[in-house]
């Protein structure tokens, strides 16, 4: 089914009104009527509104990223702990996660003070923005967009570890499960999914919920008695436990701190509060406050239940990833019966689906910073730019790019994953509680000296784990984090400079430039490869820019193919420009184009306007059945200085189209030609000689001949008409240009028509009738029409010939 032409209003300004005019029907290519299958219809700017969220929903649809994290903090806690320090390693597992979550307190009390300041969107980028200026901004951009990429590797990956924790004979796909996930997520993204919708607000309680009945049953169990647990030296798979004899304080100490750091990953998310503070409710800042604080309070509940539990089961971790930790303790917890089997199935299924919520998170987040990073002049600017459904498609399309290759990389398993995790997460809180730090110091508001302290130990205690993971971590892959970060910074901080320089040249040429122009002389070049419809349509153009010269030039590579060009161009082209053969022996024509160009506006006097045909074929087979050598020639052209290269582009593909249609029909080829060119003067040998028109009848149907006027009676200047015959022809040189000089006469006078850049117009000679229209003016004292449009007129009875200037004699059927 053909997809129906697009229509589109015209519209324009009146009186500081828009004015509606009638919608024009532009036909759809195909490349869009694709994009609405797999899309759906476009959405108008006008559905683009911000909505504002109720406290309840706030935490539902900000809150998975960071709450779902208790999925895999402790089992990361652990696969450092267990081959070290043996069974101690599930008593040293509640230290490590109390250490971890009082450094949760201290940064909830520092985001609090972010989201009561900053309530538009931004997080610790705008901090340090506000705060560090936009350079230093760049670390705390690069950090968040860091942050964000793994944020979707990590989630997806521990969202299929849950799914093949229930179903283990998925376990060989997990890398295609996960990339799987992670594309359908880009998909639904770019259909303009809102991230705003009680359906993604949903997995959070889901998932709270669930927890908080594994976690209360199991620790009542516990108290019991009754709770088993596993021995991990005889589960098959799980990771080496350690004996922890002979341990020396170097090994202690580095192994804690490994611990810690991937501890660390639990703690991710949490800025996500204050990278949407813009869509609470009013007051923002304080609702803001309070969603955070009960996440926050929800997160160590999680996290601390789930290292409790593993604690009293002794759930392992597995080599393979899979099954996790927590699905061992819902296993434990619910036993092996139909019962117990149902439940684990629907906390299974309630876990994959939070941690894949808090992956769609980041298709929200990322397009949003890296399009305020961009409208800084940081990125390019195309992240800046609405897609078809109202979302920062390049954006969605380049996270979810960066995060396959991730996974393809990493093997897709979350141990591999997490050093690439915290220094990301952990430099965003860094620069949060730095930026407050400063912040307080400049405003000195009531009651800043507390909060100074808690923002500055936020900022110290963040910059601490940052160094730590970036040791501790370095062989793991915290290496790739620790040398890129500086490079993206670098790159982003020279992008900005390089868009700085642009504007400012812009703005201060534009002066210089927006002047009347210093060349006296206006020069237009026509690049001719063939004659065909493209080279007419770029030579009809040529001749409406009223240049002083027009050349047709062509750069002989094939010295038979230009000899049969010139042939048929003498034979064929109506003679008022000549084609110009060049020699280009080492057939590079862009040198050769530039070198011809550099000559001729040599003189300082001279602007070059040089005219590239471009033949527009379908977009796939035309890119590997053609060059694009138009485009390369406009491209080193317009680096010569008083030289523009406009192209002409012509689109093939219709007149293929009509005259394979024209075939089909049995149409002739004079009629074929005349539709393909569009231009009634192609004439029908079949069709009569029509009659000469009756005295002052119109020479065309539907156009009605302008009334001439005597020469005796022309004013000096002003529009006129005239009819006479042609007396004399001449080249004169006006200013070094040739230019075609023709004498007119009628029964009252003489007048002179300048037609410059030509040397000879077919059918301009004497004793020919003409009809001339154009401005009066006088040169060297004689009344005289400047370059006017012309029709040749019968010999005899001054009856229209068909031969206009302003039609097409160009094509070579007429």
């Amino acid at each position: 089914m053909t997809e129906p032409a697009a229509q589109i209003p015209d519209q324009g300004e009146t009186g500081g009104r828009r004015a509606q005019r009638d919608p024009v029907a532009v036909p759809e290519p195909w490349g869009y009527r694709l994009k609405r299958v797999f899309l759906g219809a476009p959405l108008v700017s006008e559905r683009l509104s911000e909505e504002r969220l109720p406290n309840t929903l706030a935490l539902g649809v900000l809150a998975p990223d960071c709450i779902s994290s208790s999925a895999y903090g402790t089992e990361q806690m652990l696969v450092e702990l267990l081959p070290v320090f043996g069974l101690a390693a599930f008593s040293l597992v509640l230290s490590i996660t109390g250490v971890v979550l009082a450094l949760l307190v201290l940064l909830t009390l520092s985001y609090r003070e972010v989201v009561q300041v900053y309530t538009k969107a931004g997080g610790s980028y705008v901090v340090a923005r506000e705060n560090f200026g936009p350079r230093v901004a760049q670390i705390a951009a690069v950090a968040l967009l860091i942050d964000y990429v793994v944020t979707v590797a990590v989630q997806t990956a521990a969202g299929t570890v849950a799914v093949v924790s229930a179903v283990p004979e998925l376990g060989p796909y997990s890398l295609v499960i996960t990339v799987g996930v992670v594309v359908l997520l880009a998909y639904g993204n770019l259909r303009g999914i809102r991230e705003a919708g009680r359906a993604f607000a949903l997995p959070t309680y889901l998932f709270g919920g669930a927890m908080a009945a594994v976690i209360v049953v199991g620790t009542v169990r516990g108290l019991l008695g009754d709770l088993p647990s596993y021995d991990p030296a005889a589960l098959p798979g799980a990771v080496p436990v350690g004996s922890g004899a002979g341990l020396t304080l170097g090994v202690v100490v580095l192994t804690l701190l490994r611990s810690f750091a991937n501890g660390g990953s639990s703690l991710t998310g949490l800025e996500a509060i204050s990278n949407g503070v813009s869509s609470f409710r009013p007051p923002e800042g304080v609702n803001a406050r309070r969603v955070l604080v009960v996440m926050a309070a929800t997160l160590a509940f999680l996290v601390a239940g789930v290292s409790w539990l593993a604690h009293l089961t002794h759930a392992t971790p597995f080599i393979s990833g899979y099954p996790s930790v927590i699905s061992q303790e819902v296993r434990a917890v619910f036993g092996a019966g139909p019962a117990g089997t149902v439940l684990f199935d629907v906390v299974q299924a309630v876990t994959a689906l939070i941690l894949y919520t808090g992956a769609n998170t980041s298709f929200n987040g990322f397009p949003f910073l890296a399009s305020f990073v961009a409208g800084d002049s940081f990125l390019p600017r195309q992240l800046t730019k609405r897609g078809h459904r109202l979302v920062f498609s390049n954006g969605i399309i380049v996270l979810a790019v960066v995060a396959i290759v991730l996974l393809v990389v990493s093997g897709g398993t979350v141990s591999a994953l997490v050093p690439f995790y915290a220094i990301g997460v952990f430099t965003g809180f860094t620069l949060a509680g730095f930026g407050m730090a400063r912040y307080h110091l400049t405003h000195r508001e009531p009651g800043w000296r507390p909060k100074l302290v808690i923002n500055a130990s936020a900022g110290a205690l963040s910059l601490l784990v940052v160094l730590i993971f970036a040791v501790v971590k370095f062989t793991e892959g915290a290496w790739a984090v620790v040398v890129l970060f500086p490079i993206l910074v670098f790159a982003l901080i020279r992008l900005n400079r390089q868009y700085r320089e642009e504007e400012a040249a812009l703005a201060a040429l534009a002066p210089i430039l927006d002047v009347e122009p210093t060349w006296s002389r206006h020069v237009v070049l026509v690049f001719v490869d063939n004659l065909d419809l493209a080279t007419l349509r770029a030579l009809r153009y040529a001749r409406g820019l009223r240049a002083a010269e027009i050349r047709a030039v062509h750069f002989v590579i094939d010295e038979p193919r230009a000899r049969r060009l010139a042939d048929r161009w003498g034979r064929f082209q109506r003679g008022d420009i000549g084609l110009e053969l060049h020699d280009c022996p080492d057939r590079r024509l862009g040198r050769a184009s530039v070198e011809l160009i550099s000559r001729l506006v040599g003189d300082g006097r001279t602007e070059m306007t040089v005219l590239l045909p471009r033949r527009t074929y379908s977009p796939v087979l035309g890119r590997l059945l053609h060059d694009r050598t138009a485009d390369h020639l406009a491209e080193r052209i317009s680096s010569v200085p008083h030289a523009a290269a406009t192209i002409i582009p012509f689109d093939v593909s219709g007149p293929v189209r009509r005259l394979s249609e024209a075939r089909r029909e049995g149409e002739s080829f004079v009629d074929t030609q005349r539709r393909l060119v569009a231009d009634p003067t192609v004439p029908d040998p079949s069709a009569p000689a029509p009659a000469p028109p009756a005295p002052g009848a119109p020479a065309r149907e539907g156009r009605p001949e302008p009334t001439s006027t005597p020469i005796g009676e022309l004013p000096d200047r002003g529009p006129a008409t005239v009819t006479g015959s042609v007396t004399g022809v001449e080249i004169v040189s006006a200013d070094g240009t040739p230019a075609l000089a023709c004498t007119v006469t009628d029964e009252s006078g003489t007048i002179t028509a300048r037609f410059y850049g030509c040397s000879y117009i077919k059918g301009m000679e004497p004793g020919r009738a003409v009809r001339l229209q154009g401005r009066l003016s006088s040169v060297a004292g004689r009344l005289t029409l400047i370059d006017p449009s012309y029709r040749l007129l019968s010999r005899r009875t001054g009856g229209d010939t068909g031969a206009r200037q302003d039609q097409n004699p160009d094509d070579p059927t007429t």
